[in-house]
């Protein structure tokens, strides 16, 4: 668990940079639930909650890939919650899909940029987050700016009591 919680706070603070740095103390953990960490930190415009995980299983033919890891965050100064943000640990190649899987339910409707991923808008979001709330395992599939294909497996065991934390320290 110590190295998921390192490489969720090393890799967020250099994803979030200003607003991690300029927070009052950088991120507090909340808890950790099983292989979910649950953070909050004071942001200029407010409170910030987020929960975050790493892959069990990482598949690819590569020979380096960077941190991996999924978040979803609550602002609720700006009224934005189950905001999920993937983090491939190396750059999207332009205009490939992505693809998300928990159960039954595939999820395509996402955007990269760099080394991150996002679905299009917050219905989707909520779909996610509705599906991981039910799931066991996640399983993310994207292809790299060099044409390789890696497929990411999540447990989402402990998401429920992580989530439920973000939940209530940003009042939601």
């Amino acid at each position: 668990m110590f190295k998921i919680k390192l490489a969720i706070f090393c890799g967020l603070f250099l994803s979030l940079g200003a607003n991690l740095a300029s927070a009052a103390g950088g991120p507090k953990l909340l808890g950790e639930y099983k292989d979910w960490v649950a953070y909050y930190y004071d942001d200029p415009r407010g409170m910030v909650c987020y929960i975050a995980s790493t892959p069990k299983k990482d598949e690819g033919k590569y020979t380096r890939r960077g941190d991996i890891y999924v978040v979803v965050t609550h602002r609720p100064a700006e009224r934005s919650y189950d905001v999920v943000n993937f983090v491939a640990g190396y750059n999207y190649k332009n205009g490939s899909p992505v693809e998300v899987k928990i159960g039954t339910t595939t999820i395509n409707d996402i955007f990269t940029e760099g080394d991150k991923a996002w679905t299009l808008n917050g219905t989707i979001d909520k779909e996610l987050v509705d599906a991981m709330k039910r799931g066991q395992r996640m399983i993310v599939k994207g292809v790299s700016d060099k044409g390789t294909a890696t497929k990411d497996t999540y447990s989402l065991n402990g998401f429920m009591s992580a989530y439920r934390a973000i939940n209530a320290k940003c009042k939601r």
